[in-house]
């Protein structure tokens, strides 16, 4: 159910005011007030919220907080950072001068491994008991999975602020799956498909724009078979988690060289936009 400031829920000090429909207005502590306060003021503004009922029966309100942030612009750039999101590394960071953090993946594949099989079990034996604790085991998946990625994105984002990095670099994910699945094995689809990446994106993104670090979205064609040295093109280039370049011999993880291409990318992004006229160059002369 979702709740309109003001007019179904309003907010006084530590506490909630919510309109029901059997008792008119019920008023409510909020649970972490000492956390939850510093969202109860400027710049931060009430916004949509729900009510939802979760596995134990019980209801929870879930509020909801936003703020206007003035996005920076790409002309002040100086420093990138491309992110490679995958299933060996959920992440991999590279910056303009070459530092690097991974965000490693293995325990959350091998826990989503364990959920696959889980899964499969319960289908097989196709029971309304069985369909019922899928349900429950899908909640808790997502709830896993969305933890995970706010955990991750403000890693990420804690990472560019520490290397002062002006524009972080994503793929464009539109249509990952359909560009994807033809050419994995159908555990690597299962894992490929099940993760939010676009949920993880989303996170660094709007994690980015609150500190002042810009997001610029990249064409992901090639990302992971093209050399970040050399520029060769081939899918002969990817030996497992390995980069091993065929036309100049440099190798590299594999995800890492596709954040450095990402990074790569997001740089030109600014000096396409430069050369076409788009960003304007201030010259200071010094007359004296």
């Amino acid at each position: 159910m979702t709740l309109s400031y003001k007019r179904d829920y309003t907010i006084t000090e530590d506490s909630v005011s919510i309109t029901t429909f059997s008792s008119g207005r019920k008023n409510y502590k909020i649970q972490n007030y000492d956390y939850a306060k510093q969202y109860f003021k400027e710049p931060w503004k009430f916004a949509a919220s729900k009510v939802v009922k979760h596995d134990n029966g019980d209801y929870y309100f879930h509020l909801t907080v936003s703020q206007e942030i003035e996005e920076p612009s790409i002309e002040e750039a100086s420093t990138f950072m491309g992110v490679d999101v995958g299933i060996n590394y959920l992440a991999v960071a590279s910056t303009t001068d070459k530092k690097c953090k991974f965000f490693a993946g293995g325990e959350i594949k091998n826990k989503r491994n364990i959920y696959s099989k889980m899964r499969a079990r319960l289908q097989s034996k196709g029971t309304l008991s069985a369909k019922r604790v899928l349900k429950r085991l899908a909640g808790k998946e997502q709830r896993f999975m969305k933890d995970v990625n706010h955990c991750i994105s403000k890693a990420i984002v804690k990472f560019a602020v520490q290397e002062k990095v002006s524009v972080i670099g994503l793929e464009d994910l539109t249509d990952i799956r359909e560009n994807t699945n033809g050419k994995l094995r159908k555990k690597q689809r299962y894992l490929h498909n099940s993760w939010a990446f676009r949920q993880l994106q989303s996170f660094v993104d709007y994690k980015a724009k609150q500190v002042g670090i810009l997001v610029e979205y990249v064409n992901p064609e090639y990302t992971s078979q093209t050399c970040n040295r050399c520029n060769h093109i081939s899918k002969n280039n990817i030996k497992g988690l390995r980069f091993h370049c065929e036309a100049c011999g440099f190798e590299l993880n594999a995800d890492l060289n596709g954040a450095r291409n990402i990074e790569h990318r997001t740089r030109d992004s600014r000096y396409i936009l430069e050369s076409q006229g788009c960003l304007s160059t201030i010259h200071t002369d010094n007359l004296s």
